[in-house]
């Protein structure tokens, strides 16, 4: 037996209708049928169906409407308190602002208007579930709030274990990103179902305001998964900054609004260790911190670094290195990351934020899709693939739409720790 009981949302359905007089003169008689023949009839349907019992704490109130509109969902629990909730962009469904709570009753009424101003209100009452024993879906959002990010920040969902491919849709139908002013965008999953982005064709507009909700707490998730939490987060998008690294010259430049801030000689990742080539995000900003590679392959060592940026799971870092500035800007010397002087490396910390797009090429290998927000390293087009919902019309890709760095390869799992050097 499943260990969930299945919800029969059975449609309950509410029709008014208006009633129509045949008018006396025959020059008014033809319109007034053809009006009749062209009102459709009010018709109101509402989910779950009335007295449904075991219902997930993350139910919503789904509406249906015919031949008219939505004008009020009034939602109360059992005690008479009332569920804030919010509707769904296309009007199918409101969704309650926080998780409901368990083995609680509720209420909502549905009223719906026409153009004729008919009305029909629907009332249904459902209870929800105790606390499910089932396994919990761990979900880490990695987008907080009151935070300031750069224009390349992707809203990151990772999952543990991964979600199965038949459950994506259902998670990425509680997954809510809002932005002020709007720049709409779409969600994207890493084949292996790992992780979860969000972004917008093109580059975040500084300033703008984004907000997330990732609405998982008590849902089911395939056959055998619940998820954990609800979370919001709001942050803002500051100023457009970029970093470029070219192996080949051994120099990074770094952009601010389009403009050359300054050169920076680098060393990359020696031939048993490349550096990846792609286009990757800021991921953590750490004034000093501590590379511990025992245990992996080619490492063992241990070493404190100062002025530390992250860009990949694999531990690749742009940090100071003042033991390698003479081979800075003409060898590569690391264990995959970007060594710069200290001066350099303190000056960087003071100029960009978590979410600034790094572009590194021409080394020896590719960046692997999820080493890191890989987010950036696709085109448009490749990206909105990886939908488990349909996108929206216009944010279907254009035949003109612009290719991204290459990206191949398996996905590796996030990972707390990492090394670099």
């Amino acid at each position: 037996m499943e260990w969930r009981r299945r919800i029969r949302l059975s449609a309950v359905t509410m029709t008014a209708t208006a009633l129509v007089l045949g008018g006396c003169t025959t020059d008014r008689a033809p319109e007034k049928r053809r009006e009749a023949a062209a009102r459709v009839p009010l018709d109101l349907t509402v989910t779950p169906a009335d007295r449904t019992r075991d219902v997930p704490i993350s139910a919503e109130v789904g509406v249906a409407v015919r031949g008219g509109r939505v004008k009020d969902v009034l939602i109360r629990d059992d005690k008479g308190a009332q569920v804030r909730a919010e509707p769904r962009e296309d009007g199918t469904a409101w969704v309650p602002a926080q998780p409901l709570a368990h083995r609680r009753t509720y209420t909502a009424v549905v009223t719906a208007s026409s153009d004729t101003g008919e009305t029909a209100s629907r009332t249904t009452t459902f209870t929800t579930a105790a606390k499910s024993n089932a396994p919990t879906i761990t979900s880490t959002l990695y987008f907080a709030g009151n935070r300031t990010y750069g224009t390349a920040m992707p809203v990151t969902v990772a999952f543990d274990p991964p979600i199965p491919k038949a459950a994506r849709d259902e998670v990425q139908r509680r997954l809510f990103v809002t932005t002020d002013p709007p720049q709409p965008g779409a969600w994207s999953w890493l084949d292996d179902g790992s992780q979860v982005y969000y972004r917008a064709p093109d580059f975040w507009r500084p300033g703008t305001s984004v907000s997330v909700r990732s609405a998982l707490a008590g849902l089911p998730i395939g056959r055998d998964g619940v998820g954990d939490a609800d979370r919001r987060a709001t942050s803002q998008i500051g100023r457009q900054v970029a970093l470029e690294i070219d192996n080949a010259t051994k120099q990074m430049a770094v952009f601010q609004d389009g403009r050359l801030l300054r050169r920076i000689p680098v060393s990359l990742g020696k031939p048993s260790t490349p550096s990846s080539s792609g286009r990757m995000v800021i991921m953590e900003k750490h004034e000093r911190t501590t590379f511990d590679t025992r245990g992996e392959p080619d490492g063992g060592y241990v070493v404190d670094v100062d002025d530390a940026q992250r860009y990949t799971w694999g531990g690749e870092f742009i940090h100071a290195a003042p033991w390698s500035e003479g081979d800075q800007g003409n060898t590569n010397v690391s264990h995959g990351c970007a060594n710069v002087s200290a001066s350099a490396a303190d000056w960087l910390m003071g100029v960009t934020q978590v979410g600034d797009l790094i572009t590194v090429k021409g080394t020896e290998v590719p960046l692997q899709p999820g080493n890191g927000w890989t987010a950036w390293n696709v085109s448009w087009e490749e990206f909105v693939r990886g939908s488990a919902l349909p996108v929206p019309g216009n944010l279907r890709p254009t035949p003109t739409a612009s290719p991204a760095a290459p990206a191949a390869g398996a996905t590796p799992g996030p990972a707390s720790t990492g090394s670099g050097g």
